[in-house]
């Protein structure tokens, strides 16, 4: 039965294998993932690619494959037909992929069996704090780890072999053309198969967030209220990017304790659905205690399943910018905050590297009228002085200039420009 199951397997792996990818991992990290002796673990959302990055990182070697989003797999693994059967039908080969780990019971074990063995792994996986904390209590040191998240704009350009512009090229009509597709890309976010297919992303998105619920949440940790979990990820949908605290879910959900409400919030975290941000303190208590900002892993689940009359853009913007500065590896609660100053003026995003705060961002779809840039200008010039920070930001839709706000410079940058650099610091 396994080597029928893993002979099935390798044909899912041979079609994958002949499609053509967008490539998503330069040549030179391509290389050094692949001699390294580490085990490498690909995180994220389900569907955002990690199955692709890992066949791109593995396309010209000769590797063994196991998918444990396979109920039947899960049903007959036993771990010594599998490791027989994977030397019949992959003769020789010198890597070990397994594909969505985490539906494995005690899968760290058997993965630090392999690994002390010498086998070669790369593993994927959906769920993140489950993932991490398994890797790094049962292989300390031994891994390192890839964040895989629906397509950039940067990528999503490069699918459609669109014409990216550069600073000593641009012009009137290829911003034009390249704000459009920007703006496209912020209501339908960079799923691969939405971007390939937009006309399918409302059945798709809606049919991929609740196989999340019900897969990754519902049945992985046993919850009996049902209800009040999808009325959680309904009010976080809705209320993306915006403050909330625990309590106020519980009064205003009908939970009761405020441990459950901090329970569910984390279950809907570690399916890389709904991610968090806390508020910058100098002391971690403060922190702890101040209300979190919500955002949502992709805009396109807002725009398949947001109750919302027309769209936000300036908080889908913040939302799209919010999850490219994960991309770009910065880690909310370590390096990446929310700020409230002494006169209770809130700046979108703190980026600080080690104990220093290296960038102030704000994030305002429309600049134009004086009275909301002399809000954000207000809030970035106070923030500055309290956190001795000069390197101030206002991600915008189309303006670019800089400012001199009582002898601070602010910089007006255009989203596209931001999204297109290679750094979020500058």
């Amino acid at each position: 039965m396994i080597k029928n199951i893993i002979n099935q397997q390798k044909e899912e792996r041979d079609l994958l294998l002949s499609q053509n990818y967008l490539n998503r991992i330069d040549d030179v990290s391509l290389s050094g993932f692949l001699r390294t002796k580490l085990i490498k673990l690909i995180t994220g959302p389900r569907r955002a690619g990690k199955s692709v990055m890992a066949l791109q990182l593995l396309k010209n070697q000769n590797f063994a494959y196991l998918n444990f989003d396979d109920d039947l797999l899960l049903k007959h693994f036993d771990e010594n037909a599998v490791i027989q059967s994977l030397d019949e039908v992959y003769t020789g080969y010198k890597h070990l992929l397994l594909d969505e780990i985490q539906n494995l019971p005690d899968w760290e074990l058997w993965v630090n069996k392999l690994h002390r063995r010498g086998v070669n792994l790369i593993i994927t996986g959906s769920n993140a704090k489950l993932l991490s904390h398994e890797m790094a209590s049962s292989l300390t040191g031994r891994y390192v780890q890839i964040s895989v998240f629906p397509f950039s704009f940067a990528e999503t350009i490069k699918f459609h072999e669109r014409f990216i512009p550069r600073q000593y090229e641009i012009t009137p009509h290829n911003t034009g053309n390249t704000l459009s597709l920007l703006k496209t890309y912020m209501l339908n976010g960079g799923f691969p198969e939405t971007v390939l297919n937009p006309g399918i992303l409302k059945n798709y998105l809606s049919l991929l967030f609740d196989s999340i619920l019900l897969k990754d949440i519902l049945k992985r940790f046993r919850i009996r209220q049902t209800q009040q979990l999808y009325d959680l990820s309904n009010y976080l949908l809705s209320n993306y990017t915006n403050l909330y605290s625990f309590n106020l879910l519980k009064t205003d959900l009908g939970f009761n304790s405020v441990a459950t409400v901090q329970k569910f919030v984390g279950y809907l975290e570690e399916p890389y659905l709904f991610l968090n941000l806390t508020r910058y303190a100098t002391k971690i208590k403060s922190q702890q205690k101040s209300p979190q900002k919500t955002y949502i892993v992709d805009n396109g689940f807002v725009k398949a399943r947001s109750f919302e009359l027309s769209p936000n853009f300036g908080r889908l913007l913040e939302n799209l910018v919010f999850v490219e500065l994960l991309r770009r590896n910065y880690k909310p609660g370590l390096e990446l905050f929310y700020y409230r100053t002494r006169n209770d003026r809130e700046i979108d995003f703190v980026v600080r590297k080690g104990h220093t705060v290296v960038q102030l961002m704000q994030v305002c779809y429309d600049v134009l009228n004086p009275k909301t840039l002399k809000r954000e200008t207000d809030a970035l010039a106070e923030a500055s002085s309290e956190l001795s920070c000069k390197n101030l930001l206002i991600i915008n839709w189309d303006n670019e200039e800089l400012i001199n706000k009582n002898g601070i410079e602010i910089k007006l940058m255009p989203a596209y420009k931001w999204l297109l650099s290679d750094s979020c610091v500058k």
